[in-house]
């Protein structure tokens, strides 16, 4: 199989921003991607492929065609799978001469390993006012454990970077840097915060998120990333990386080898104040819909007095500006709630 310039290993959300963007440059990379039923995304015709982290069969590894870059797309979790990957996927392309340089895998991650275990846990199969009963006791529990840590440290409010502590027993973590500390191949991670635009609007998360005054109660912050501006990032990144006249290999050896990187669109969002904000969205009569009203009740019962609340308030804010430096670029759409998906 020909060999091309990036490997998109799962062909999902992310690819349908991502691929209209490599083909509007199509003299720069040459790509290829895969779906489990090899189904056309974007136009595009992808390759039938599906990891099992469970077999240990090199063969549908093996059939993928040779990258410079394979972006994985889907979560790696725990130890062994990112190994299982990468180093079969090096085993079974042996590049063409020793002096090539190493395959720069980048994984797709997720902010979560910057929150609290308990809002990586999922429910089991229980009724829905079950569900909504354990929903409501888990982000209060949360709230509180938060609250009493915050209490225990006494330490003034900041910000979270990518350089602050993180979960590391987190299964993602785990796999995370079991790829960048590599040494048979060249791993980053990009991890990602709330992913919106295209088929996911937040507009429609309102009954999911806050489906009672007390859970919404604890809702705090909420940081979030358009589909367009995490395909931007991954093409300036490979493009930036593999520009020999601007010392790309440089760029790469210093922000991309072995990096874990946070990605937002620099916005730190009040989930009070989007839902103020959607009050009358899918309201036939224009009337405010229940969870608007319940902000205003909840703004009584905690003093505050205007939206959106204080940052040291919520008490978890990130900061992603260090990305947007290191690699020239800007959101292109920032401000969820006023851009259309």
């Amino acid at each position: 199989m020909e060999g091309v310039d990036l490997l998109i290993l799962g062909a999902g959300w992310t690819a349908t921003f991502l691929i209209p963007l490599l083909q509007q440059h199509k003299d720069s990379l040459t790509f290829a991607a895969t779906t489990t039923t090899g189904r056309p995304v974007c136009g595009i015709d992808t390759i039938p492929f599906r990891f099992d982290p469970d077999s240990k069969d090199p063969t549908p590894i093996a059939n993928l065609p040779r990258a410079r870059y394979i972006l994985i797309t889907f979560p790696l979790t725990g130890e062994g799978q990112s190994t299982w990957l990468t180093e079969t996927y090096e085993t079974t392309h042996p590049r063409p001469s020793t002096s090539q340089k190493k395959y720069r895998f980048i994984q797709l991650g997720s902010t979560g390993i910057w929150q609290v275990e308990g809002r990586r846990k999922r429910h089991g199969s229980k009724s829905p006012e079950e569900q909504q009963a354990e929903r409501e006791a888990r982000v209060k529990a949360e709230a509180e454990q938060a609250a009493a840590a915050a209490a225990a440290n006494k330490k003034p409010f900041g910000f979270t970077t990518r350089h602050s502590p993180y979960l590391t027993t987190d299964p993602r973590a785990i796999a995370e840097d079991e790829l960048r500390a590599s040494s048979v191949v060249d791993g980053m991670v990009l991890a990602l915060s709330g992913l919106w635009g295209g088929t996911r609007d937040p507009r429609n998360w309102v009954s999911r998120v806050a489906f009672s005054k007390e859970a919404m109660r604890h809702k705090t912050s909420l940081h979030m990333i358009h589909g367009l501006d995490i395909a931007r990032a991954l093409y300036t990144i490979i493009t930036a990386c593999e520009d020999e006249k601007e010392g790309g290999d440089k760029k790469w050896a210093e922000h991309g080898k072995g990096q874990r990187w946070m990605l937002t669109d620099g916005f730190v969002y009040d989930w009070w104040s989007l839902l103020m904000g959607w009050a009358t969205e899918g309201q036939e009569d224009g009337e405010p819909r229940e969870q608007a009203k319940w902000v205003m009740e909840l703004m009584e019962e905690e003093g505050v007095q205007a939206l959106p609340r204080s940052m040291e308030l919520m008490g978890r804010a990130y900061d992603s500006r260090e990305f947007w430096r290191t690699w020239g670029l800007v959101p292109v759409k920032a401000r969820v709630g006023v851009n259309a998906p």
